[in-house]
């Protein structure tokens, strides 16, 4: 073989390993986990006597924040005032979560009335129970629930939750990141754009969170600095609560 000839194939050869070795790495390429958000914001209910003032912002908000930093990588459902029934958040829930992949997270955030034993969803209770089962919906491992709502930390006790979905739970990395404890108000002042809680987690996940500045939020610096932000702001009043079965530093945001 003329020396040329074996240039020729030498180049060929290394355009073909070339080759092969790109289509090894797209092949191996792991997945990029998706966000799969159900936000939900109450603030005008039917008739005039419980209407709230920032529960349909702090939705919009929270939704804004995903958009903003994930972009193509999220999915969402937004409901507001009467698109916010019972069935409208637990069909949402469903077929959103049920698209996305082990390494995902499925996010429900709520703001609005909250009792204890649930949510107050525009046309009726929204039972815990329901919030378990419909979490439970689809392969995810990676599930948070956000809730701006008056004693929301009852969640964290409440008995009555179907058993199937509450297995799927266990067995999942699941943190509940809650307004208030189970005994107490969560706050909103006409003055201010969101609900004392939703004001903090909104600056939390956008940052100011990251105590260590490496851009990715976990669990434990989003409570750090919520808990901390809520409780002097509401003068003690109130305290939210983080539970669930979780590393503390699960990652809540990439920012």
């Amino acid at each position: 073989m003329s020396t040329r000839s074996y240039k020729l194939v030498s180049r060929r050869l290394s355009t073909l390993r070339t080759l092969a070795l790109a289509l090894m790495l797209m092949c191996f390429t792991p997945h990029e986990a998706k966000v799969f958000l159900v936000s939900v914001g109450v603030a005008d209910y039917p008739g005039e006597k419980i209407d709230l003032k920032v529960p349909t912002r702090d939705a919009r908000t929270i939704t804004y924040i995903y958009y903003k930093n994930l972009k193509k990588d999220l999915e969402y459902r937004q409901l507001l005032d009467e698109q916010a029934t019972v069935d409208h958040i637990i069909s949402a829930m469903k077929e959103l979560y049920a698209k996305a992949t082990e390494e995902d997270q499925v996010i429900l955030f709520f703001s609005g009335h909250g009792f204890k034993g649930g949510f107050y969803a525009y046309d009726g209770y929204l039972g815990y129970s329901q919030v378990r089962e419909a979490m439970a919906t689809g392969k995810c491992k990676n599930k948070m629930i956000f809730a701006d709502a008056c004693f929301s930390g009852k969640i964290r006790t409440d008995e009555r939750a179907d058993t199937l979905a509450e297995s799927s739970m266990k067995k999942s990395n699941v943190m509940l990141f809650l307004s208030s404890r189970s005994n107490e108000v969560s706050n909103e002042r006409s003055d201010m754009k969101n609900g004392y809680f939703t004001t903090y987690l909104s600056k939390g996940l956008t940052g100011a969170a990251d105590t260590d500045r490496n851009r990715l939020i976990t669990a434990k610096e989003l409570f750090d600095y919520v808990h901390k932000g809520v409780i002097e702001l509401s003068w003690n009043a109130q305290h939210p609560v983080m539970w669930g079965n979780f590393p503390d530093d699960l990652v809540v945001m990439k920012w």
